[in-house]
């Protein structure tokens, strides 16, 4: 019996991937650089391991910059999506935007991370556990 999956993509449609469940975990980073490199006040990652995802980028759309920090991030060329990053922190990851999955995953997000820079505008109310750092929250990334 085969493993559930999960399939997503880029806004555009040029980077697609198919995500073998189950997920390692799923966290909102807070991070300066998630922060920077979405545009956004935080970016909820799926952390997969890396040899259960395949990747679509028949066109080659694909681009991976090397992150201040370590580590690399991957964006669509055409449309400008933030799709993944991966860094030797977490070795034999895959973390993939959790926005850009088309289906359901197996699970909901555990946790803040690097919550210590997270934005004064932007008002977290839920419970799950605020951690600075990432290795602090078992199980659970940051990127």
């Amino acid at each position: 019996m085969s493993s559930p999956s999960a399939r997503g993509q880029c806004l555009c449609g040029a980077v697609g991937f198919v995500a073998s469940l189950p997920s390692k975990w799923v966290a909102h980073c807070h991070c300066t650089l998630c922060q920077r490199a979405h545009g956004a006040a935080f970016v909820t990652w799926v952390g997969m391991e890396s040899a259960r995802v395949l990747v679509d980028d028949g066109d080659g759309a694909l681009a991976w910059f090397d992150s201040p920090g370590g580590g690399e991030r991957a964006f669509c060329k055409r449309c400008g999506s933030s799709v993944f990053f991966r860094a030797d922190a977490w070795p034999g990851e895959l973390h993939i935007a959790r926005a850009l999955f088309a289906e359901p995953i197996d699970r909901e997000p555990q946790a803040h991370v690097y919550y210590d820079t997270h934005v004064p505008w932007v008002r977290v109310a839920d419970e799950l556990p605020k951690k600075s750092d990432p290795a602090a929250a078992a199980g659970n990334g940051g990127d």
